[in-house]
């Protein structure tokens, strides 16, 4: 059986984890193997809604293995917080498996990255301040801890040591903040080391091995292509790999092994955070879709930025990525517009662009190019098959699927779990 690759294609809260639990009773693993709780998956599971930041969306899929990847940095006390909500709540959460090569969250990363960003002042990221991207920094640099040094209190120790020697003249004599010892810093990451133990195991021989059985393997990513560190808006991104290409070196499955790609895009776009945004609305519109849509982070509760579709990033994105399937998301965001703009390509200095500007300065300029198709007004939450959407809706779809380089084998009707309209099977 394959690997599938589950990805963003736009900035981010597209829906992967209703797409990822959508798919989870049918594969025997769900990885996450990128970023940290630095973004969220919303679930809605009858009349449940599950919140989920650091924790992969297979967790709520009985006989599904769950599978924190190598490149995944974890935050452990929010690992634990997730963990213990869920098991409140009824959710069995013991096969949770998770990498020792996934590197750890330090209080001294969280401490440094909120006071780089207020630093930075008008030049801010807009990063979450739970220290992902020093984390990630760390890691290049090659100063990072690891879960498997959680077990070592000798090399913790050294390591902490090692990074500690630059931070520390960073938060004393450049940001006068108080400088952290080694002992309350080793002391805070060892905290949870004895319940993380049983968890921890070489995850790429596990995946590889599921492979070699037969069995069905989904890697889940976290952010986006738009927000990817290579292939993203740059600077105005993520500090880990969110594409196809991120899934194979943050689990440990070669390429070769990877069958399907599956790009989750919304019916329109949303971003969270700075950066250029050529569909962004300031209107009545932007905020009819803030307000249907629910358009409010998971894990900041920062409203989000919204406007019209796309396609010139989602042809980006297939590209990108191989993407073999699109997911459309919150279709129902919609009804009750009278049209319904699509971005088909921009406009810079008088030039058109069909696909992304090569340069940022180009993509901050560009001026979109839009299409309007015409809007619906009947509720299409109850809709379980293409035919059950009204002519306009069934039409936008056909649309957008012609403008976006691959085909659009389900489309999202609603927030829970069944509210999908599936026209091609994904597995």
């Amino acid at each position: 059986m394959p690997a599938i690759a589950i990805i963003g294609a736009q900035w981010g809260d597209e829906g992967k984890g209703k797409a990822t639990d959508l798919l989870g009773h049918r594969v025997d693993y769900v990885v996450k193997f990128n970023g940290g709780n630095n973004a969220g998956h919303t679930v809605v599971v009858g009349d449940q809604k599950y919140a989920l930041h650091l924790l992969p969306s297979g967790i709520l899929t009985p006989g599904c293995t769950p599978v924190i990847g190598n490149g995944v940095v974890v935050d452990v006390d929010v690992l634990f917080e997730e963990i213990d909500g869920l098991e409140a709540r009824g959710v069995d959460t013991s096969k949770l498996r998770v990498s020792a090569s996934a590197h750890v969250i330090a209080d001294y990363n969280r401490s440094l990255d909120k006071v780089t960003e207020r630093f930075l002042g008008k030049r801010r990221i807009g990063t979450t301040g739970r220290g992902i991207g020093p984390t990630y920094a760390d890691k290049m640099n090659r100063i990072g801890i690891r879960i498997q040094d959680l077990f070592d209190e000798k090399i913790l120790t050294a390591k902490v040591e090692g990074a500690l020697e630059l931070k520390n003249q960073l938060l004393a004599k450049v940001y006068n903040r108080r400088a952290v010892t080694v002992e309350e810093a080793v002391e805070s990451l060892l905290v949870h080391a004895d319940r993380l133990a049983p968890m921890v195991c070489d995850t790429g021989l596990l995946l590889n091995q599921a492979l070699d059985r037969d069995e069905t393997v989904l890697l889940e990513a976290g952010q986006a292509t738009l927000l990817d560190v290579d292939h993203g808006t740059y600077p105005f991104v993520t500090s880990s790999s969110a594409t196809a290409g991120g899934a194979c070196t943050g689990s440990g499955i070669p390429p070769m092994r990877l069958d399907q790609v599956i790009g989750i895009v919304k019916a329109y776009t949303t971003r969270v955070g700075e950066g250029p945004f050529p569909t962004e609305l300031f209107d009545e519109h932007g905020e009819h879709l803030r307000s249907v849509g629910a358009e409010f982070g998971t894990t900041t509760g920062r409203p989000r930025r919204c406007g019209w579709y796309d396609a010139v990033i989602a042809r980006y994105a297939a590209r990108v990525n191989g993407v073999t399937d699109f997911v459309l998301t919150k279709l129902d965001v919609l009804t009750g517009l009278e049209q319904v703009p699509v971005c088909v390509a921009y406009e810079v200095d008088g030039v058109r662009h069909d696909e992304m500007p090569v340069n940022q300065t180009d993509f901050h300029h560009a001026v979109p190019v839009y299409e309007n198709l015409p809007g619906w007004t009947e509720d299409i939450s109850g809709a379980r098959s293409f035919d059950d959407l009204p002519p306009a809706a069934q039409a936008y779809v056909e649309a957008v699927e012609e403008m976006s380089g691959a085909r659009i084998s389900a489309v999202g009707v609603g927030p829970d779990r069944a509210a999908t309209v599936v026209r091609h099977e994904l597995i």
